[in-house]
């Protein structure tokens, strides 16, 4: 493999970084504090362009592949914004898949140029209370009536549900008792948020608070025909295709957000002077950062070893759950050593990396979870029998 930096990913890095560094740390500590959505942020990155770096060339995206998206997920992660940042515009990358592979043209023509535009923005709910990532186990139900269907169910951790116009909604239209595998009978559709119909609640939560979170009642929303995206009873096999790349962008985000609180620590080290001598120099300060910046380096070549494999149209589950896992432990521990480095400073909110603590820990819980994690490895490489 050739580890070198091409100009046009270096040019990506570049472009990202002009946007994104409008945006300094004072921004972000105001959005943590009020909780209002990025929008001068999100409507930046979609001036620019970013917002449909993965899209199709003819709906107005650059047509560009996983690992270009991953080194443009990881500079806006880079500065500051946390996951806070990266959830403003992460779901336009992968999350309107589906659309993409199994829309028709007219289904695509009419969605995706406006959400690479930023004129829609839309919310998944895919996660349920009862059935957690038992995805099988949904409960929402789409019954089939004239013309298109009429929904009603809960899901919860549906983000940006408080700003979003747009849903992508994972149903049941056959229900599980009725189905020959428990994966049959899922249907995908994409339809217009309409609040007189779904209550959307917020989920107070320990970080990205900028970017919301929250449980969704439906009850008798109608969709039409032309909303289902692909076959109905298919839509289990159609989320399929994003899991890897979203597994990527996470862990990219989440060594992102590890190197900047490495970064802000070992300034700090250097300029904090106790007893005469910056801490720096001090063996109990130098070697946690030096293991936090060699775990960093590792789990960020697994996640571009993982976006080359998915470009290439190899097999890349194993090393894309792989990244998402090492990546966020990584950032993690990156983050929480920056805290222990900055004393009672980092416990301070002036200095931000307690501000990163709290953004970066999501990573290790969504989308999967490290357990999850660990019993796909254990089945799928090492060949062991199934645990769940």
């Amino acid at each position: 493999m050739d580890f070198s930096v091409s100009e046009d990913h270096r040019a990506i890095r570049d472009g990202v970084s002009a946007v994104v560094r409008r945006f300094g740390d004072d921004y972000w500590l105001e959005r943590d504090e009020d909780g209002e959505f990025p929008r001068a942020f999100h409507r930046a990155m979609a001036d620019a362009g970013w917002l449909g770096i993965t899209m199709p060339v003819e709906y107005g995206g650059a047509g560009l592949g996983v690992t270009e998206a991953v080194i443009m997920m990881h500079e806006v992660a880079s500065h500051g914004g946390g996951m806070a940042a990266t959830s403003t515009v992460h779901i336009n990358l992968f999350g309107p898949h589906p659309i993409v592979v199994f829309g028709t043209d007219e289904q695509r023509q009419r969605w995706l140029p406006r959400l690479i535009a930023g004129e829609d923005q839309c919310c998944f709910g895919f996660t349920e209370p009862d059935a957690g990532l038992n995805t099988t186990a949904i409960k929402t139900f789409a019954e089939k009536v004239p013309g298109g269907y009429i929904v009603r169910g809960q899901k919860v951790w549906t983000s940006t549900a408080q700003v979003a116009n747009k849903i992508m909604l994972l149903t049941r239209t056959t229900r599980i008792e009725d189905c020959k595998k428990p994966t049959d009978g899922i249907t995908i559709f994409y339809t217009d948020l309409d609040r007189s119909k779904i209550e959307v609640r917020k989920i107070p939560k320990m970080g990205r608070k900028a970017v919301d979170s929250n449980a969704i009642f439906i009850d008798g929303l109608f969709i039409p025909d032309e909303d289902r995206i692909g076959e109905e009873g298919k839509g289990f096999g159609y989320i399929l295709h994003s899991l890897n790349p979203e597994r990527l962008l996470i862990a990219a985000e989440a060594i992102a957000i590890g190197q900047d609180a490495l970064r802000r620590a070992t300034q700090y080290a250097r300029e904090r002077i106790v007893f005469d001598r910056p801490i720096g120099m001090n063996q109990g300060i130098q070697h946690p950062l030096a293991e936090r910046w060699m775990s960093l380096e590792a789990a960020w070549a697994m996640t571009m070893k993982g976006a080359w494999l998915y470009d290439s149209h190899q097999s890349c589950g194993a090393e894309a759950n792989t990244a998402k896992f090492l990546g966020a432990r990584a950032g993690y521990d990156a983050c929480l050593q920056a805290v222990m480095t900055h004393g009672g400073f980092g416990y301070a909110k002036e200095y931000h990396v307690e501000r990163l603590l709290r953004e970066v820990t999501i990573t290790r819980i969504a989308p999967i979870t490290e357990q999850l994690i660990l019993s796909f490895i254990a089945e799928k490489v090492l060949d062991l029998p199934k645990s769940y």
